[in-house]
């Protein structure tokens, strides 16, 4: 796997967008109090690409089924996208299990949005990729849908502490932290989970004769080649507010919105001109 720590091979536009060829972002959850929605506005201001795939759970229709929750913010970052797909951009949509209302439209577009089961992508240098959100292959929600919303109302809950506790940091002037994601990494089940997750993803590449797979679904942005074929995972804009970027060379590179935060605090991005 060709992956980049630094900004060699990403070139700077002359408004101070970072560009890259193509640009993966998975789990935004619109529709909870959790979304990090104005972080994420930020970032697909500041950083653009010729193609952006929307790996899954951008939307989240479980949450908007019971509790109807739709701000300015998260508005704003739907029209973004659909005004980077009138651009030019390719804008291909990969649904996950809280957006799976858009399962039934595969093969359509919404407004030169594509709606697509998963994709192989081709990297710049010619290596390719599975493309997939990721549920199909949680063992607790292909058998135990029940247990997957339990467990999302104690996330819910897990997010909302995490939203206070930034509060207070962001009051004393510290940068954001995710302390729900911290607490997930030290349970040991979950630490076990996120392997499983991994070594069956990898399988799935193999299985299709493909270098690697890009997905999300988990929240834990990662890129290795442990298992003998490419992971690589977006992670979220809940907690750890990552995506992934491939340069124009085939490299990828985890994107890190907490390293890239001071340069808008320091240069704010002008708004469009155009609602964003």
């Amino acid at each position: 796997m060709r992956t980049t720590e630094d900004n060699r091979d990403v070139s700077n536009m002359t408004d101070g967008t970072r560009k890259f060829r193509t640009l993966f972002i998975s789990d935004v959850h619109l529709g909870t109090r959790g979304c990090q929605a104005d972080r994420l506005l930020d970032f697909i201001r500041l950083v653009d690409a010729d193609t952006i795939y929307l790996v899954g759970d951008i939307v989240d229709g479980w949450a908007l089924r019971s509790t109807w929750y739709w701000p300015q913010a998260h508005n704003n970052v739907v029209q973004k996208f659909l005004r980077k797909a009138r651009k030019g951009a390719r804008i291909i949509y990969i649904p996950g299990n809280h957006d799976e209302f858009l399962r039934d439209y595969y093969g359509t577009h919404f407004g030169g949005i594509e709606v697509a089961e998963s994709v192989i992508h081709t990297a710049a240098d010619g290596r390719r990729y599975l493309v997939t959100h990721g549920d199909l292959f949680d063992i607790v929600i292909k058998h135990a849908r029940w247990l997957a919303y339990l467990g999302d109302k104690a996330y819910d809950a897990a997010i909302a502490a995490n939203t206070i506790f930034n509060k207070v940091r962001r009051g004393l002037g510290l940068r954001y932290w995710s302390l729900s994601q911290w607490a997930k990494y030290k349970v040991k089940n979950a630490v076990n989970f996120i392997g499983e997750f991994e070594k069956t993803l990898a399988a799935e590449a193999s299985r299709h004769g493909l270098d690697g797979v890009i997905c999300g679904h988990i929240h834990h942005a990662a890129a290795h080649d442990k298992f003998g074929f490419t992971y690589i995972n977006c992670g979220d804009w809940v907690e750890s507010c990552t995506a992934v970027g491939e340069t124009f060379d085939g490299r990828f590179e985890i994107i890190n919105w907490a390293d890239l935060e001071p340069q808008v605090e320091t240069q704010p991005l002008m708004m469009d001109a155009e609602a964003a």
